[in-house]
């Protein structure tokens, strides 16, 4: 169950919301840099760290996809006294946003807090409502004129949580998708015999669209792909067992479909047998709503592509207390790493 909670920590906590991942995606670079044989970085922001196949005449070609980006804002007007308004740039539930702190980041960072009408001053109705994102503002405690001197509309806003153990797993703020990124950085060091040329590739945008994967996809044009995300774990009180998609503890899952993606059959077989030869557990994902990078990498290739996902089980999404068990992302490097070395084995054709 080791792992780096440490540089998990580190890329977790670093900001990079969709369209300004430059922060995370520096720090991806310095990782990567020295774990593969060429790094790149397109015209959109995605970095790519190609490391070659071992036995690879037909230079087939594997993606794997982890966005860097995490749900945030950004700011769309500094009012009279000094308050902003915002828009979201992802999916939130607009009752996470109560009480919570948030850094907006323009000439230098500055924390601010989610304010919105107090309860006190609510009227019967009013209380019985459900929270809208329009009804919050970001105070940061500052004139206008002081705001101004720092920020400006256009400005990105992402969310303030560390990072901390809770048992045998880890909570924070952003999980989605850094988890991820920190599986593909683990699955580099250990690689030492890929079948095929290794396209590690980490996205931008996902959370407004899937923008990077599909520009990505396009330029890679790869004969298989794999994309790295979270999903639902709904393993909780009052919880039905169909509900759940999957479960803290269980292993690693295994996508078969999401909203977006049928998985290819002889992926997923391919994933179940490699899995169970090495004794990595895992668990199936049916996931009804949602998508992930997993429909970029199939698709947006000129011949399209055989894909599948690797998914980490996390609980509370998009939410600032995102929780993985440190067992189940072990397993996920495992079966990453295992999926790259034993890829050219499989019968593809059948």
């Amino acid at each position: 169950m080791n792992i780096n909670v440490a540089l998990l920590k580190e890329i977790c906590e670093i900001a990079g919301a969709p369209g300004f991942e430059k922060r995370v995606r520096d720090l991806v670079i310095d990782l990567v840099t020295p774990l593969a044989d060429e790094v790149k970085v397109d015209n959109i922001g995605n970095v790519i760290a190609v490391k070659k196949g071992k036995r690879n005449p037909d230079g087939k070609r594997v993606m794997i996809a982890a966005h860097m980006d995490e749900i945030g804002f950004i700011v769309t007007h500094i009012d009279d006294n000094g308050f902003l308004r915002f828009h979201t740039l992802g999916g939130f539930d607009p009752k996470t946003l109560t009480a919570q702190r948030v850094i907006v980041h323009g000439k230098k960072d500055l924390v601010g807090v989610m304010g919105s009408k107090p309860i006190h001053v609510m009227s019967a109705e009013e209380r019985t409502k459900l929270p809208k994102t329009t009804d919050f503002f970001i105070d940061l405690g500052m004139s206008k004129e002081e705001v101004e001197k720092y920020i400006t509309v256009g400005d990105p806003v992402t969310r303030d949580r560390e990072l901390i153990e809770m048992g045998d797993c880890v909570n924070c703020k952003s999980i989605d998708n850094r988890v991820a990124v920190f599986i593909l950085i683990e699955a580099l060091k250990q690689l030492e015999n890929p079948a095929y040329d290794v396209y590690a590739t980490f996205t931008v945008q996902e959370e407004v669209g899937l923008r990077g994967a599909n520009v990505a996809a396009h330029g890679i044009n790869p004969d298989f792909g794999i994309a790295l995300d979270t999903t639902i774990a709904f393993d909780v009180p009052g919880a039905q067992a169909h509900e759940k998609v999957t479960e803290l503890g269980k292993g690693t899952a295994i996508k078969i479909m999401d909203a977006m993606t049928i998985c290819d059959y002889r992926m997923v077989e391919f994933m179940k047998q490699t899995a169970d030869n090495a004794a990595i557990s895992w668990q199936p994902e049916i996931l009804v709503a949602g998508g992930t990078d997993t429909a970029g990498v199939q698709r947006m290739g000129k011949q399209g592509a055989i894909a599948g996902a690797i998914s980490i089980p996390t609980r509370h999404l998009h939410q600032v207390i995102e929780m993985a068990h440190k067992q189940d992302i072990a397993d996920s490097i495992a079966l990453l790493k295992t999926c790259l070395e034993e890829i050219d084995q499989y019968d593809w054709k059948h």
